[in-house]
């Protein structure tokens, strides 16, 4: 039996996102875009709710296309909240819109929302060595950062928890705990999942 991180408990859709995607770097703006939403949505829910409707979302918001999203319209946010495959929350999807037209914002001053993200680690992820879930943080000094600037921005749905969930998930931080199996495989040398493995914005 492989040893994990406790909060993935056992449902299928949980441990195969465990194992295959939560903390392994990201850097894909589709997926970064894509990322951003989805933590936005989880608020007040759990994140097994999400993941069950992610492949509704990749339907509802086209795939996750930043471009296309920025130019929704009333008539689709109606369409969306009409959609039961997703979260049905005006303020949730009013903010998966802005989000995206500040995504267009960004990338035209970064050349990516890649390069903008990561920067915040300085381009390498941050290998935590926790021995339980009860030591990881809710939130850093650099999802403050990240939090402030995107608000700023006009981003919603991005106060510092949330926005270290992001980090966590798209690999910014490798905070899997050091007796899960997961943990020595994202650190090994020569592993995709490694710092020296990835590609520098």
């Amino acid at each position: 039996m492989k040893t994990r991180c406790e909060w993935c408990g056992s449902d299928p859709r949980y441990t195969a996102y465990h194992d295959e995607e939560w903390g392994v770097p990201i850097h894909e703006d589709r997926l970064l875009f894509e990322f951003l939403v989805l933590e936005g949505a989880q608020a007040g829910l759990s994140w097994l709710t999400i993941l069950k409707k992610r492949e509704n979302y990749r339907k509802a918001f086209h795939g996750f296309d930043c471009a296309r999203v920025a130019r929704y319209t009333e008539q689709d946010v109606a369409r969306l909240l009409a959609d039961s495959g997703i979260v049905r929350n005006r303020l949730k999807i009013e903010s998966a819109i802005r989000n995206a037209r500040g995504v267009l914002d960004i990338q035209e001053e970064w050349s990516s929302l890649d390069a903008y993200l990561w920067r915040y680690v300085d381009g390498v992820p941050k290998q935590n060595a926790w021995k339980s879930m009860a030591e990881l943080p809710a939130k850093t000094h650099a999802s403050d950062r990240m939090s402030r600037d995107l608000k700023k921005r006009g981003f919603n749905f991005v106060g510092s928890t949330i926005c270290y969930s992001f980090m966590q998930a798209v690999g910014m931080v490798n905070d899997h705990t050091t007796n899960c199996f997961r943990y020595r495989e994202i650190r090994k040398p020569g592993s995709p999942c490694h710092p020296t493995g990835i590609p520098r914005p």
